[in-house]
């Protein structure tokens, strides 16, 4: 799809219908689904299927990630991303078929947390509800599983040396820290989709802007921690009146699980679903009961449904 600087890979997930025989009243809807730091469109994949029952899904690759090529600008700004995800949202709500015209329910994984957050305020008429998935939420601090070093990212030239040494880290370095930092039990990682990732993370050694894909959106994200006043995150998240679910796992390393309870509470219309031994990828780890909590909201929101209903699990 294009969007401002340039094309986005985007991967689809066509509607199913209900498990059971579907009739013309089917519900039929839009969903989005936004990627973290370092992930790909492949991380919905699971999340997507199950959703398939209620929802056509589109999962994007930012620009610099997965199959899409960097920005025209190298920029990796969170303000870029947040561009990206609005031209698609567009792209996706004006699609002919079923539900064109109709807004989208947007979905978002840490750094896709954040930035469909943003996205949501920016054009609240596109966004049908909002479910963030361990947002990265400004906390003015360095998460224990980082390494200090990365603040020096904000230095100038910092970005170029981090770079070079991120290169020397081969894809199966790479995948194995990622299981131990985002899942709270790595051995509930399927093989098969631990191989996919593996894939992916060679496809991505061959991409000569993968590295600073990663580390300037990086930058950007921490740059992003520093913005304060009514452009902030967490002010942002108390003006905005969507249909939200928050989701947690209580043992996400990257994102502190303390946050979740304040950005529900923070967000006007919007329920909580807190996963016991789940790590920073609900949507990979615990795709069931994510996908269900998402399906509830949808229902809700379609029937006209009242307060939301707080969940714990």
């Amino acid at each position: 799809m294009r969007v401002r600087g340039g094309e986005v890979f985007v991967r689809r997930t066509p509607w199913t219908g209900p498990v059971v025989q579907a009739g013309d009243d089917a519900p039929r809807e839009r969903a989005l689904y936004v990627h973290g730091l370092g992930g790909a469109s492949t991380n919905w994949t699971d999340l997507a299927a199950l959703l398939a029952v209620r929802f056509d899904g589109w999962a994007l690759d930012l620009p610099g990630f997965g199959r899409s090529h960097p920005p025209a600008r190298r920029s990796y700004s969170v303000r870029g991303h947040v561009a990206a995800v609005l031209d698609v949202l567009g792209c996706v709500a004006a699609e002919p078929g079923p539900g064109e015209g109709r807004p989208v329910h947007l979905v978002g994984n840490s750094l896709g947390g954040l930035v469909s957050l943003l996205a949501a305020a920016r054009r609240p008429d596109l966004v049908a509800t909002l479910t963030l998935v361990s947002p990265a939420m400004p906390v003015y601090r360095v998460p224990e599983a980082f390494s200090r070093e990365l603040l020096l990212l904000l230095l100038p030239g910092v970005p170029a040396l981090a770079d070079r040494r991120m290169a020397r880290v081969t894809p199966e370095q790479q995948v194995r820290g990622m299981a131990q930092m985002c899942f709270g039990d790595p051995r509930r990682i399927p093989r098969q989709r631990l191989q996919q990732v593996l894939e992916e993370m060679r496809e991505r050694t061959e991409q000569p802007w993968a590295t600073a894909a990663l580390t300037r959106s990086m930058r950007g994200l921490i740059r992003s921690y520093l913005r304060v006043g009514p452009a902030g995150a967490w002010r942002t998240a108390a003006r905005l009146h969507l249909p939200s679910l928050v989701v947690w796992g209580d043992r996400d390393r990257l994102v502190s699980p303390a946050l979740a309870p304040r950005l529900a509470a923070a967000l006007p219309d919007s329920r909580l679903l807190l996963l016991e031994g789940v790590g920073h990828v609900a949507m990979m780890e615990a795709a069931e009961p994510t996908a269900r909590a998402v399906l509830a909201l949808a229902e809700d929101v379609a029937g006209g449904g009242g307060a939301p209903r707080p969940s714990k699990s």
